[in-house]
């Protein structure tokens, strides 16, 4: 209501003042109107609070953006209250200076509590403002006059934050010392508004470099310090100096002097500043920035638009970087600012990728900069975190420039827009495509991995952009590393072992020549390779191949088998009929003993031969074929740990029969053998010499389990699932066929039983394989008629105690 009322009545005051409002209408002809305009303005950047709140404190690009705009809307609205005082002081008469009318309203209106209120105002706002100016002289002396000549020692006895912090307190302290003695000097000689307008000029001579830092990248530290140091000297002599010293005690006419410059002070200001640009500009022209400048600068960038340096650190993982930023900065001090540059970057802890780790260096020696300075933070990062020059990184870094593309996509328009679309899709197209994609550098790093070669290989693209492909996962890495060293393009069903399971992939590849950039960021005329590949899964197309082939060959045993059936049958047939002459016609029992068991042999081939012609025909036999008998397990173990020891590999190995010779199952013996033979074969095959191969049986009143164990290898848990399945196998090709242990199951579900393995046995070093079979039981009482048993079994059987006969468990 106040500031309603005053405004109300500045308009009547103004409207009942004629000769005011001409003066106000009066054209503005030679005044210091435009140099107040241009301190006004230029105190935004070049004051040392403005800057600091301005630009320190606002380090994404977001905060300024913001403040570009809020910072100058703030002082506007601090300036509309001083039209308002003004009147009001110039209403009241006040016979105070205009800086004072704020105090002198209260005291005219007989009011101390607003005379208070705009006295703790005020006091507010220099005690802010003190604060600030303090806090940003001492970063700036901190980092740019004390930092490049001495800085606390790393080690554990010393925090660098805290030494830190307890310097800039002490620059602070003598920084309020000496305003105050400046205050003291002057003793109140001179007006508030002389002593601002003199520091504002000087102030000024900061715009031109700060000017050239912002829009001209071109200008230098030669030609910043010669314009500052010709607007200075300009601004001293003409301004600061004769402030200082009482002129009058010297010679009257430097008096008129002086005044003569008090009153063209706006011209020193155009005069001081033409100097102070014009030597920027010229002396920058003719001179070139140094490398250490330039470096320096680009860390001062919160987002740098180009690289300038694209080699490859030394340190080849976070953990290094700690570790070598230890010696300059101690073990916590490291320890804090890596964390705080991976947080700012959201990278992870193990992380290794080159152009990531390029990233992680940049930001330490930006986060370095607030601590010690560009330049302090420069040589340390130099020093201690050095590039690695065995190797140059040479291609562009696509990865950074994708992101700069991202970050102003919504800035694009135009052919820039239409190009960063066509990009857009291009890139799309490549990471949507069926078909696994990827592609390295000259360096070997990955630049492309689309969501095919993601799924294949189970590995995701944002861990691997970047990456050197000989740190990728095992086994690709052995893969593609020892594909891209070869000469040959083409790389067809190469045997690869993928989570325990045997796959076979195609890979193809093309060079793509990429123009090189050196270390200044500038496009060399030397060509570096990049690769562009294919990755081909083929394996169920070479499993179809392999059960084509092993067709073929089931379909040859077919004919040789008929061929071999044909051939045998003719003998056997003859030599039967003679052994079933000679036990008829012959009064001696051994005579019959040995015609008996010429007659269980041939029965013995006859039954093989009937065996191999319909397994080659079908794969598998026929339920219907079976005879169903009494079949002693222990008596099928010792015969097929005989026929296998008949191998010079298998002698090797120690077989131990611990079946007991009561358990007896139902069956035909000569497929329960077969399986016997497979399974105890391929527990061979994966033992070594000494190794043991134990077989042991347990039985209930239904039902007797055979296990077969092996110290071998193991298998895999990932393939136990497939073992069974027709054609698959895990030994080399031409030494197996896949088919031995899924002609094993089907035996076994003839025999209306189970298998099942178990592997690793030994869980603390994973080796040893369990096969479990479950047969039904041989119940005596219900088979006493039965005429097909072995003779083997039937001595067995007659052997057994009378309780056995009954079902008795063992």
């Amino acid at each position: 209501m106040l500031l309603v009322y005053e405004i109300s009545g500045l308009e009547l005051w103004l409207h009942s003042s004629n000769d005011n409002i001409a003066t106000i209408q009066k054209p503005i002809e030679d005044s210091p109107w435009r140099s107040m305009l241009l301190l006004f303005f230029a105190s935004v950047i070049v004051m040392p609070h403005m800057f600091h709140i301005t630009f320190t404190e606002n380090r994404d690009e977001h905060s300024l953006n913001v403040a570009s705009w809020a910072f100058p809307l703030f002082l506007l609205v601090l300036s509309l209250a001083v039209p308002v005082l003004t009147w009001a002081g110039i209403k009241l008469n006040l016979p105070f200076s205009p800086e004072y009318y704020a105090l002198g309203i209260g005291r005219a209106l007989d009011k101390p509590w607003l005379t208070v209120v705009s006295f703790v105002g005020s006091l507010t706002a220099a005690s802010g403002l003190i604060i600030v100016t303090t806090l940003a002289l001492s970063s700036m002396i901190l980092n740019h006059l004390v930092m490049p000549f001495w800085r606390p020692k790393a080690n554990l006895d010393v925090d660098i934050y805290r030494a830190l912090v307890r310097l800039k307190r002490l620059l602070i302290s003598a920084l309020i010392m000496t305003a105050y003695g400046f205050y003291l000097l002057f003793d109140s000689q001179h007006s508030l508004y002389s002593l601002g307008l003199v520091a504002f000029v000087g102030v000024l001579q900061l715009l031109p470099g700060a000017l050239c830092v912002l829009y001209w990248p071109k200008a230098n530290h030669y030609g910043f310090i010669a314009g500052l140091s010709a607007g200075c000297l300009i601004w001293l002599v003409t301004m600061l100096v004769p402030l200082m010293i009482d002129i009058s005690l010297y010679n009257q006419s430097l008096v008129v002097y002086q005044n003569m410059l008090y009153d063209n002070w706006h011209r020193i200001v155009f005069l001081s500043l033409g100097a102070n640009a014009g030597l920027v500009v010229v002396i920058s022209l003719f001179t070139r920035m140094r490398p250490v400048e330039a470096s320096a600068a680009a860390a001062c960038q919160v987002e740098s638009p180009t690289r300038s340096n694209r080699r490859i650190p030394i340190a080849s993982s976070t953990y290094e970087f700690q570790e070598m930023l230890s010696k300059p900065l101690g073990s916590i001090t490291a320890a804090k600012e890596v964390q705080k540059a991976l947080c700012d970057l959201n990278m992870r802890e193990d992380e290794t990728r080159p152009h990531a780790l390029r990233r992680l260096r940049e930001r330490l020696e930006k986060n370095l900069s607030g601590l010690f300075g560009p330049t302090v933070s420069h040589g340390i990062v130099e020093t201690f975190l050095p590039w690695d020059q065995q190797k140059d990184y040479v291609a562009q870094d696509i990865h950074f420039m994708e992101s700069r593309l991202e970050s102003y996509h919504s800035k694009l328009s135009g052919l820039a827009a239409e190009l960063d679309s066509l990009r857009r899709y291009h890139r799309d197209t490549l990471d949507k495509l069926p078909l696994a994609l990827f592609s390295v550098d000259a360096n070997q790093e990955v630049m492309l991995w689309n969501q095919a070669m993601s799924k294949m290989t189970g590995i995701d693209a944002s861990k691997v952009v970047g990456l050197n492909i000989r740190h990728l996962a095992s086994p690709w890495n052995e893969l593609l590393c020892q594909f891209s060293s070869l000469d040959n393009p083409h790389l067809h069903k190469h045997k690869l072992e993928v989570g325990g399971t045997q796959r076979y992939f195609s890979i193809h590849k093309a060079m793509v020549e990429a123009p090189a950039s050196d270390t200044s960021g500038n496009i060399s005329g030397n060509l570096s390779d990049n690769k562009v590949m294919l990755l081909e899964d083929r394996t169920e197309n070479q499993m179809l191949e392999n059960q084509l082939f092993h067709s073929e060959r089931l379909a040859s045993i077919g004919q040789l088998a008929a061929g071999v059936a044909h051939e045998i049958g003719n003998p056997i047939t003859a030599i039967d009929s003679l052994a079933q002459e000679l036990k008829i016609l012959s009064d001696e029992s051994d005579t019959r003993e040995v015609a008996s068991q010429m007659l269980d042999q041939t029965q013995r081939v006859t039954r093989i031969v009937q065996t191999l012609v319909s397994y080659a025909h079908s794969g598998q036999t026929r339920h219907e074929d079976s005879k169903s008998a009494v079949v002693s397990l222990k008596h099928c173990v010792d015969e097929a740990i005989s026929l296998l020891q008949l191998s010079h590999k298998n002698s090797q190995v120690r077989f131990e029969n611990l079946c007991h010779h009561d358990h007896l199952v139902a069956g035909d013996q000569q497929k329960i053998q077969q399986v016997l033979i497979n399974l105890i074969a391929n527990a061979v095959d994966a033992s070594k010499a000494n190794d043991k191969v134990s077989l042991h049986t347990a039985a209930n009143a239904h039902t007797v389990t055979l296990t077969i164990e092996d110290q071998g290898h193991g298998i895999p848990p990932c393939i136990q699932d497939r073992l069974f399945e027709p054609f698959f196998t895990t030994k080399e090709a031409g030494k197996g066929t896949g088919l031995g242990l899924a002609l094993t199951w089907n035996i076994i579900e003839e025999h209306f039983g189970s298998i099942r393995v178990e592997s690793p046995v030994n869980k603390v070093l994973k080796t040893g394989t369990q096969f479990i079979i479950s047969l039904p039981r041989y119940e005596a009482e219900n088979h006493s008629a039965n005429k097909n048993i072995d003779p083997a079994t039937r001595e067995s059987i007659a052997s057994r105690p009378e309780s056995m006969m009954e079902g008795e468990v063992l």
